[in-house]
């Protein structure tokens, strides 16, 4: 049996979340229910949402969205089941970089650094609509 396509963000849900500084995210447990979300900061690289955990792969909340596969994010008061996954060679790490730096760069670089760093790039996760 084929796996379906993935599902895409439509532009008007990236238009909507993309200036936003921060997001909630939560992975599910086993049994489906949701942990308690995170704020966390994320960027759009082409028509994509990505998120980095700065602290590395033992971090809580990357290490239970990995394991589970699924979760949720809460931008405001819009919420949106999501797939949590390993991103492709579409978007570049200088790309997300980029977009970390052009969003976030105001909170200076002992913020910033942590998201581009070779430990974050090796924790990367594409949000995926479901």
């Amino acid at each position: 049996m084929r796996d379906a396509p993935e599902q895409a963000w439509t532009p008007q849900e990236l238009d909507r979340i993309e200036d936003a500084d921060e997001m909630g995210i939560a992975s599910r447990r086993a049994d489906g229910s949701l942990r308690p979300f995170i704020t966390i900061w994320f960027v759009r690289g082409g028509d994509g949402l990505y998120v980095r955990s700065a602290h590395g792969p033992e971090n809580g909340w990357f290490r239970r969205a990995l394991a589970s596969g699924h979760g949720r994010v809460r931008v405001g008061n819009w919420e949106h089941d999501v797939a949590f996954k390993v991103p492709d060679a579409a978007v570049t790490d200088d790309e997300l970089h980029r977009a970390f730096h052009t969003k976030y760069d105001h909170y200076g670089p002992r913020f910033v650094d942590p998201v581009v760093s070779d430990l974050a790039v090796d924790c990367t996760l594409r949000l995926v609509p479901r």
